[in-house]
């Protein structure tokens, strides 16, 4: 009996023995891979300029052939004058849909369904000049294609 109560108390400190160093080991994983990620961004931001600024171009529009040859109408200029074009990135497809019903008066149940759909483009232009802004004021877009610019 004795020695049944030994071999299992044996058992469960070496099974404890064993978590607590698999524990450890996991430990000294994470701080390894924390230490490595805060040094990659460290060199991230002593590599990359303090005053980089980026211009933000905000394309709408109702048709997607309009919308994707005034983006790149855009990136043709910013390429022109050798700056750093990030995109056009495609945001998504906002539907906004209207029910209407058919008959003015009777017929509840006949309805009709319309919807507008409003593609969006995102382009980013890193490190922009003063002939990249000129150039894209002066750009003649599409009707039917909104554009915001933000610095």
């Amino acid at each position: 009996m004795r020695t049944e109560t030994f071999r299992v108390w044996c058992s469960v400190s070496i099974l404890l023995r064993k978590i607590v160093m698999s524990a450890t080991k996991k430990t000294t994983k994470k701080r390894i891979v924390k230490k490595e990620t805060e040094e990659k961004i460290v060199k991230a931001e002593k590599e990359a300029p303090e005053t980089r600024q980026k211009l933000r171009i905000k394309l709408k529009a109702y048709d997607h052939k309009i919308i994707d040859n005034s983006a790149r109408q855009i990136i043709d200029i910013a390429n022109r004058y050798g700056a750093e074009v990030v995109g056009p990135v495609p945001l998504p497809t906002e539907i906004l849909k209207f029910t209407v019903n058919r008959s003015t008066f009777v017929h509840k149940d006949a309805r009709e369904q319309f919807e507008m759909r409003v593609h969006k483009r995102i382009i980013d232009i890193i490190s922009p000049n003063a002939d990249i802004i000129e150039a894209l004021r002066d750009l003649n877009l599409p009707s039917g294609v909104d554009i915001t610019i933000k610095i």
